[in-house]
C-alpha cells in the first residue's frame, strides 16, 4: 500500500470513466471494488466521484451534450505547468482535444491525443491532487499501453512529460519502458511493444490496472455483474492479471501483484 500527498510530475494522478450507462456504472464498480458512487455534480456536467474508504479514487460522467460517451477509462498525467506541457506536446505531434480549463480551485485539466492517437488527460493540481492511495485492493496499481511505434512513444513521453524510463528487453525480444516512482522505485506506468496482448479489434490505448486481492475471484464477480473477460487470468511480470470489460464494454485490467 502506498499513500501519497500527490503523484510525481509526469505520473498518472487521476483516472475517469466516460460511460454510456451512468447508473449501470455507478452500480457495477461499487459492487466489484467496494467503492461508493457519490452524487453527480450538476455544476460540472453531472461529473461524479467514486470514493474508496471516503477518499476519491476515480471519476465518471456520461454523454456530454451531443458528444456520446465512448466507454473508456482515461488516465491523467500530472503537470506543474499545463500550458507549457500542451505547447511542448503539440510541438512533438500531439493534438489538443480539450484545452486547459480550470475546475474551480481544484486544478486545471486538458485532454490530448498523443502522436500515436492515444487519448490522455493532463492535470495541473490545485487543491485536488488526484488519487492519493495506490497499490491496494480497489486502487490503481499501474497504467500502461502497448504500441506499434515503441521508440516514438517512449521519446514523446520522455520529452513531453519528463519521463526517465527504465528500459528493458525481454528474453523473447520485446521492449518495455517503465516510469518508476522516484520515491519507491516501483513502476507507475509503462510502454511496451507486445501488441499481441491487445484483444481482437482493440486499438492501442492507455489502460488502467486496478489492484485486486484475488484476481480470479474478481473475474468471477465481473462476469456475475454482466461484464466480460477479454483475457483470462494469467501470471506475468506484474503478478496475476486479467483483462476484463464492464457491461458497456469499458476495458480495464485486474492485478494481484506478485510477491
Amino acid at each position: 500500500m502506498t499513500k501519497r500527498a500527490s503523484g510525481p510530475i509526469g505520473a498518472p494522478c487521476w483516472v475517469d470513466l466516460w460511460t454510456s450507462d451512468v447508473e449501470g456504472s455507478r452500480r457495477f464498480y461499487p459492487e466489484l471494488f467496494g467503492w461508493v458512487a457519490e452524487q453527480p455534480d450538476p455544476d460540472h456536467g453531472g461529473y461524479f466521484m467514486f470514493t474508496r474508504e471516503s477518499v476519491p479514487i476515480a471519476g465518471g460522467m456520461g454523454d456530454m451534450g451531443e458528444m456520446r460517451a465512448d466507454n473508456t477509462w482515461k488516465p491523467y498525467l500530472a503537470s506543474n505547468d499545463i500550458e507549457a506541457t500542451l505547447k511542448l506536446a503539440t510541438e512533438l505531434g500531439a493534438a489538443v482535444q480539450a484545452p486547459a480549463l480550470a475546475v474551480d480551485d481544484l486544478g486545471v485539466q486538458a485532454v490530448i491525443t498523443d502522436p500515436q492517437g492515444l487519448v490522455i488527460g493532463v492535470w495541473q493540481p490545485g487543491s485536488f491532487p488526484g488519487f492519493t492511495v495506490i497499490n491496494e485492493h480497489g486502487a490503481p496499481i499501474f497504467f500502461a499501453f502497448d504500441t506499434y511505434d515503441y521508440d516514438g512513444a517512449v521519446d514523446f513521453y520522455r520529452q513531453a512529460f519528463g519521463w526517465k524510463p527504465l528500459e528493458e528487453e525481454t528474453e523473447d525480444g520485446h521492449h518495455y519502458a517503465g516510469y518508476m516512482d522516484p520515491d519507491t522505485d516501483r513502476p507507475l506506468a509503462g510502454i511496451g511493444d507486445k501488441v499481441e496482448n491487445l484483444a481482437q479489434d482493440e486499438r492501442p490505448a492507455w489502460a488502467v490496472f486496478w489492484q485486486s486481492d484475488d484476481v480470479d475471484a474478481s473475474v468471477q464477480k465481473v462476469l456475475a455483474l454482466g461484464g466480460t473477460v477479454l483475457t483470462a487470468a494469467k501470471d506475468g511480470g506484474l503478478g496475476r492479471v486479467a483483462h476484463v470489460a464492464d457491461p458497456t464494454g469499458a476495458r480495464f485490467w485486474l492485478c494481484t501483484p506478485g510477491r
